[in-house]
């Protein structure tokens, strides 16, 4: 599988998080991915730009909370995750980077 231009446009980060960090423990990493983003992309994405096997892919749409910034009412941005769960024994460092 080659690592096409695509897939680095369905990863766009990690999510460094408490929980998240959790989560690696267990053989799952987060990443913030486009609302447009289907599992099967994600799951190939992951599985073309860092050599390991998906077991699942579960997506959390997360809805931007509505904010005050110097009194004037505004909007943070929608994003959506996804939880990458990896077979056993296959892990991703993502202290190194791509």
């Amino acid at each position: 599988m080659a690592i096409e231009p695509r897939h680095y446009d369905t990863i766009l980060s990690p999510v460094i998080t408490e929980k998240a960090t959790m989560l690696s423990e267990v053989d799952k990493v987060v990443f913030k991915v486009p609302l447009s983003a289907t599992k099967p992309q994600i799951k190939e994405a992951v599985e073309a730009l860092f050599k390991v096997k998906v077991n699942a892919v579960n997506t959390i749409r997360v809805l931007g909370k509505v904010k005050r910034f110097k009194g004037v009412l505004g909007k943070r941005v929608d994003f959506k995750k996804a939880i990458v769960t990896l077979n056993e024994g296959d892990s991703i460092d993502l202290s190194t980077g791509l």
